[in-house]
């Protein structure tokens, strides 16, 4: 735990800690679950301890107690190479009734998630871990607090880190992951390769013991990373393929590589937001595709941030991504989540920051630049006329956040125009 850098997900993991039996702690790997969840803990046991991973798979079935056992909070890393341990973990928390027992942290869903989720219903709680925001990396200064925006809070002129594009684009090919956190060198981009060859040579098919395509995957991912940001369905992904790479394949071998991708926590998909509207318009009800990390994306599309400065429209469309993961990050920490917005007439809002209370933000991103804050600043105006307040909450803020900018602000017409690198929680 060398250098550790205090994540959103601490916080969150000592609540639930002091409520529930057992938590678990979901996410990509190499995105700080255990160094997290070690902070946490008073034992641990690794599954996947080297040259230990047979026999605490067999002691699993066997004999949990031996795994089990230990000062409380536990910790159980890797626990989904033994799931078996689910029903063990249960039956202590239900025997001993005390809060705090166990921190349970994997990198791939189990096959039975679903039926476990159920069974765990009143004794576990569940917490999803991303790769680092930018503030959680010292790469945003923090000055916004997205807390206070909901309270239409922020000093006109508050200055920001303004990192400049080609800073933005490392930072986007960097990714958020812990091990290069703090690293400037090019020899840090190499960390997203690695990560896809692991995802396509191994996790992809361990996941559910379906053997896949290593070619396949990759050229899925490429395809996923072109339609960043779309709510793409199999079949468009499906003509993608076959326009972009030597040979495609069918819709249902795609769902299957899709539903892999996501039980290892490569993907994460965004939901549609279905307000009440005065207007008739039909909203798009597609979840909208996103890699966990921009990182990914640019890693299976092989560009690095000289490449994206040549390219600013898939400069553009990676940001998104880059701000998504942190807008998810900050959000969580507020009881929150994100959703997309797209109706059958065209309006589209890039993001939809909604609380637990009700509350609710528009946001826009940008990458920067008078004409793109003011078209950002025209598509939030024109989708909180056409909601329905009567019925709903009005907006609490309309915020345009860009890659790049000096100064955080709020226009005259009460849009905020924020850069991605002065946000935090």
């Amino acid at each position: 735990m060398k250098n550790y850098k205090k994540r959103v997900l601490d916080k969150l993991l000592a609540e639930h800690l002091s409520v529930m039996g057992a938590v678990v702690v979901e996410g990509a790997k190499w995105c700080g679950k255990t160094t997290t969840a070690e902070k946490a803990a008073a034992s641990a046991v690794f599954i996947d301890e080297e040259g230990r991973t047979d026999e605490n798979i067999l002691l699993a079935r066997t004999a949990p107690h031996r795994l089990l056992s230990g000062a409380s909070p536990r910790l159980i890393d890797e626990w989904q190479l033994a799931p078996v341990l689910w029903d063990s973990v249960r039956f202590r928390v239900d025997r001993e009734g005390s809060p705090g027992a166990f921190i349970l942290t994997g990198s791939s869903v189990p096959p039975d998630m679903d039926e476990m989720r159920h069974s765990g219903a009143g004794r576990f709680a569940w917490l999803r871990m991303r790769p680092m925001s930018l503030w959680e990396s010292g790469d945003s200064s923090g000055e916004i607090r997205l807390s206070a925006l909901f309270d239409g809070s922020l000093e006109d002129g508050a200055p920001s880190s303004a990192p400049n594009l080609e800073q933005i684009a490392y930072l986007l090919c960097r990714g958020g992951w812990p091990s290069v956190s703090s690293n400037t060198t090019n020899a840090a981009l190499k960390v997203a390769f690695a990560y896809l060859d692991a995802i396509v040579r191994r996790d992809i098919s361990r996941v559910d013991g379906v053997n896949r395509d290593e070619d396949r995957a990759r050229r899925l991912m490429r395809s996923y990373a072109r339609l960043q940001g779309t709510q793409a369905t199999a079949a468009r992904i499906k003509n993608d393929l076959a326009a972009n790479e030597p040979r495609g394949f069918g819709e249902a071998t795609i769902c299957s590589y899709i539903n892999a991708l996501k039980k290892v926590f490569a993907i994460e998909d965004m939901p549609a937001w279905c307000p009440n509207l005065r207007s008739k318009a039909t909203v798009r009800t597609g979840d909208t595709r996103y890699f966990v990390d921009p990182s990914i994306a640019a890693a299976a599309l092989g560009l690095g941030p000289g490449d994206l400065m040549d390219d600013l429209r898939t400069f553009g469309m990676l940001f998104e991504t880059l701000a998504m993961r942190d807008l998810r990050v900050y959000s969580q920490a507020l009881d929150g989540e994100v959703f997309h917005y797209r109706d059958a007439n065209g309006l589209e809002c890039d993001a939809v920051v909604h609380l637990r209370n009700g509350r609710y933000g528009l946001v826009e991103l940008k990458l920067g630049g008078r004409e793109l804050v003011e078209k950002g600043a025209a598509t939030l105006k024109k989708l909180a006329s056409i909601l329905d307040v009567s019925r709903m909450k009005a907006p609490s803020f309309l915020a345009v956040v860009t890659a790049v900018g000096g100064i955080a602000y709020r226009r005259e017409d009460g849009v905020f125009v924020i850069p991605i690198s002065a946000l935090r929680p």
